[in-house]
C-alpha cells in the first residue's frame, strides 16, 4: 500500500477539486432552469476524468457511477433534447457526487470504499433514457470539416486579420467552431498563420461545397483544403489540441500542507535560534560592530524569508464561501424557502489551517440564517419583503485579524423568547432593564442554547452554535451577535491571520514571562494613584481621559509571587478587544519581538485557569514566556 499512497493522495486531491468545481457549476446553472453547452462539456470533462482515475486505482463503484453521469451529459451534448427536468437532473447528480465523496472519504481513512451506488446508477440511467428521445423534431444531420486556410505573400502580417474575415463571413452558417491559433488577436497569431496556415474545425448543417464556396470568397486566399471529418467525431476542444498556444501559461507546482507545516516550524525555529544569538547575555556590555551588522542582516533576511513562507500558507478565502453555496440550495429545497448567496471580499487570505477550521461553523450558521432567520416566501411578501431571501457573506481585514460577517435579511431575533429561555435555564439572574440587546443575542452562542420548541434534522438541540464556538475557540477567534427585529440578523466571527509567528510586547511578572500580541495593545503607562478608583466589592478601576477601565492584577489571576503589588511601581498596559477595554497591571515591560506560537500541552489546557492563555513561546534567553488570551482576560 505503501507504494500507491503518492497516487492516491493524488486521486483524493484531485477528485475533490473536480467536485467542487463541478457542484458550483451545477448551482450556478440551475437557477437558470437550463445548463450553458460550455457547462455541459465542463461536467462532461470532470466526470470522464474521475471515471479513468478511479478505474485506474480500482475504485469500480465510484467509476461506474462516474460513467453514468457522463452518459447523461453525452446525450445532452450530442442530441440536445428538449423539455429536460433540470431540478430533478440537478439532484440527481448532487446526490451522486454526494456518493463519491463519501466513498474518497473511507479511501482517506484508508478504509475500503465499499458503498453501494446501484440505486443511483439505475436512477441515473432511466433519466438517460428518457431523455434519449427528446431530440429536436427532424434534426439535420450536422456534418463536421476541417478547413486549411493558406494566404497570398501580399497580406504578410495581415493573414489574422483575414483569417478573421473568414470566421465573421461563416458565423451565420456554422454551429460550433474552433481554429488555430485561437487568439487572432495575438501579436504572434499572424506568424503561426504564416508557418501553418489557418485551420479551421466547425459543424454545421450546411454542405461541403455550400462552405467551400463561401471560403473561396475570403480576400487574399492563396490555397484551401476543406476535408468532412468523420460524424462520430465531435469537434475537439481546442485545449485539447497538440498546437503550440501562442499564450505562455504560469508554472504552478502542488505542495503537500504538511511540507508547509515543516517548513514553517522551521522557519519558527530560525526565528528563535536568530533572537537567541542577538540577545545573548554574554554579549552584553561588548563592542562588537560587525557582529551588530551581520546581526541585522540575518535579522533582514529571517524576516523576508517568513514572509514568504507565510504568504504560501495564505489561502483566499473564495474557496470556502463558494462551497457555501450548496448548504444554502440544500436547505431552501427542503425548507421550501427561497434565499440566495451574496458574497463580498472572497479575495481576502488567512492562513490554510484557519481555514480547516472555520468551514464548519459557517455551514451552522448560514444553515441557521435560512431556517430561523429567512421567512416563508408568502410570509416575506406580506411583510412587504422580496419573496426571495439575501444571505450576505462578507470578509474584510481588520489589523491582525479577518472579520467574517453572516448577514441575512430575515426576522431577526425574537428578544422576548431568549429572555424566557435564558432564565429557564438559570443563565440570568439580573433584572431585564440591566442587560443591553447585545447581551441578550449573545446568549444564543452559549452551549445547548435554543428558542426552538420543536427539534428537526436542522435544528433545535442547541448543538450548532457550540460547535462554531468550540471550533473559532481552537483558532483564538471570536464570535458575536446582532439582530434587528423584523429586519435581520449579523454575526461577526473574528479570526486571526495566521497562527504561527506574531508580534508580541513581553513583559514580567515576578519571575514569570507573559507575552500580550501587540494588535491588542492600545497603549501603556504608569498609573496616578488618584486615579485609582475601588468599588465597595474591592474591584479596581482607573480613570484614564475621564472613562473608567477596570484592572486586572496578572500576579493575582495567576498566583505569581512578586514584590511589586502596588499600582504606582508597576505598570499598566491598556488592551482592546470587541470593542472592550481592560488595563492590565504588570511589574515591566521586556521589549517587542516576533515570536513563535506554541500549544499548551493537552494536561495543561485542561485546568481552568488556562482559559485566558493562548500558548507559550521561548525567548531569546531560553526562557518561556506565556501568550495572553485577550479575550479569555475579559471574560
Amino acid at each position: 500500500m505503501s507504494n500507491r499512497e503518492p497516487m492516491l493522495e493524488l486521486f483524493i486531491f484531485e477528485s475533490m477539486q473536480l467536485i467542487e468545481q463541478m457542484e458550483l457549476l451545477i448551482i450556478s446553472n440551475e437557477s437558470s432552469s437550463s445548463y450553458t453547452f460550455e457547462t455541459i462539456n465542463e461536467i462532461f470533462r470532470i466526470m470522464h476524468t474521475i471515471k479513468g482515475s478511479a478505474a485506474m486505482m480500482s475504485f469500480n463503484n465510484i467509476s461506474m457511477l462516474a460513467h453514468s453521469i457522463e452518459d447523461v451529459f453525452y446525450v445532452l451534448r450530442e442530441d440536445k433534447p428538449r423539455n429536460i427536468n433540470y431540478s430533478e437532473l440537478s439532484d440527481l447528480v448532487l446526490e451522486g457526487l454526494d456518493f463519491i465523496k463519501v466513498e474518497i472519504a473511507k479511501i482517506k481513512n484508508l478504509d475500503r470504499p465499499d458503498g453501494n451506488a446501484t440505486e443511483l446508477i439505475n436512477n441515473l440511467r432511466a433519466f438517460h433514457t428518457a431523455i434519449k428521445g427528446r431530440g429536436p423534431d427532424a434534426t439535420p444531420c450536422r456534418n463536421k470539416f476541417k478547413a486549411i486556410l493558406r494566404f497570398d505573400q501580399c497580406a504578410s502580417g495581415m493573414e489574422n486579420v483575414r483569417a478573421f474575415v473568414a470566421v465573421r463571413d461563416l458565423e451565420d452558417l456554422i454551429e460550433e467552431y474552433y481554429h488555430i491559433p485561437e487568439d487572432l488577436n495575438h501579436e504572434d497569431s499572424a506568424a503561426a498563420i504564416r508557418e501553418q496556415g489557418f485551420i479551421l474545425f466547425m459543424k454545421t448543417e450546411r454542405s461541403l461545397e455550400e462552405i467551400r464556396n463561401v471560403l473561396l470568397q475570403t480576400i487574399g486566399l492563396k490555397d484551401l483544403q476543406l476535408t468532412q471529418e468523420e460524424n462520430n467525431e465531435r469537434v475537439k476542444d481546442p485545449k485539447d489540441n497538440n498546437h503550440p498556444s501562442t499564450k505562455t501559461q504560469p508554472s504552478i507546482i502542488s505542495v503537500s500542507v504538511g511540507k508547509l507545516d515543516q517548513l514553517m516550524d522551521l522557519v519558527g525555529e530560525m526565528v528563535i535560534a536568530e533572537a537567541m544569538v542577538t540577545q545573548n547575555p554574554d554579549l552584553k556590555g561588548l563592542e562588537l560592530n560587525n557582529f551588530s551588522k551581520a546581526a541585522r542582516q540575518l535579522r533582514k533576511i529571517t524576516g523576508e524569508l517568513q514572509d514568504i513562507v507565510m504568504s504560501v500558507r495564505m489561502v483566499p478565502l473564495a474557496g470556502t464561501f463558494q462551497k457555501m453555496k450548496r448548504p444554502l440550495r440544500d436547505m431552501c429545497k427542503k425548507l421550501n424557502k427561497e434565499a440566495q448567496l451574496q458574497l463580498i471580499g472572497q479575495e481576502t487570505e488567512v492562513d490554510k489551517n484557519i481555514i480547516e477550521h472555520i468551514s464548519d461553523p459557517l455551514m451552522h450558521l448560514i444553515r441557521n440564517s435560512i431556517d430561523h432567520g429567512i421567512e416563508m416566501p408568502d410570509e416575506r411578501e406580506a411583510k412587504g419583503k422580496p419573496c426571495l431571501g439575501t444571505i450576505t457573506l462578507e470578509a474584510k481585514n481588520a489589523g491582525g485579524d479577518v472579520l467574517i460577517i453572516i448577514r441575512d435579511d430575515g426576522q431577526g431575533f425574537n428578544k422576548d423568547r431568549i429572555l424566557i429561555k435564558a432564565r429557564e435555564k438559570g443563565l440570568i439572574q439580573v433584572p431585564d432593564e440591566e442587560i443591553t440587546d447585545k447581551e441578550i443575542y449573545n446568549l444564543v452562542l452559549l452551549p445547548g442554547f435554543s428558542t426552538n420548541e420543536n427539534v428537526t434534522e436542522f435544528s433545535g438541540r442547541g448543538v450548532g452554535m457550540d460547535v462554531v464556538v468550540k471550533n473559532l475557540e481552537a483558532v483564538g477567534g471570536a464570535i458575536a451577535a446582532d439582530s434587528v427585529p423584523g429586519k435581520g440578523t449579523t454575526i461577526t466571527l473574528k479570526i486571526p491571520l495566521t497562527l504561527a509567528i506574531i508580534d508580541g510586547m513581553n513583559i514580567k511578572v515576578g519571575d514569570s514571562g507573559f507575552t500580550i500580541p501587540t494588535t491588542a495593545i492600545k497603549e501603556s503607562f504608569r498609573p496616578i494613584m488618584t486615579d485609582v478608583i475601588v468599588d465597595p466589592n474591592d474591584n479596581e478601576m482607573i480613570m484614564v481621559r475621564g472613562q473608567c477601565f477596570p484592572i486586572l492584577r496578572l500576579h493575582d489571576i495567576y498566583h505569581v509571587r512578586t514584590d511589586v503589588t502596588q499600582l504606582a511601581d508597576g505598570i499598566i498596559i491598556m488592551v482592546e478587544q470587541d470593542n472592550k477595554t481592560l488595563c492590565v497591571f504588570a511589574d515591566r515591560m521586556i521589549g517587542q519581538q516576533q515570536i513563535v506560537v506554541k500549544a499548551l500541552p493537552t494536561y495543561i489546557r485542561n485546568t481552568k485557569i488556562v482559559k485566558s492563555l493562548a500558548g507559550c513561546t521561548l525567548l531569546g534567553d531560553g526562557s518561556i514566556s506565556l501568550i495572553l488570551d485577550i479575550g479569555g482576560l475579559m471574560s
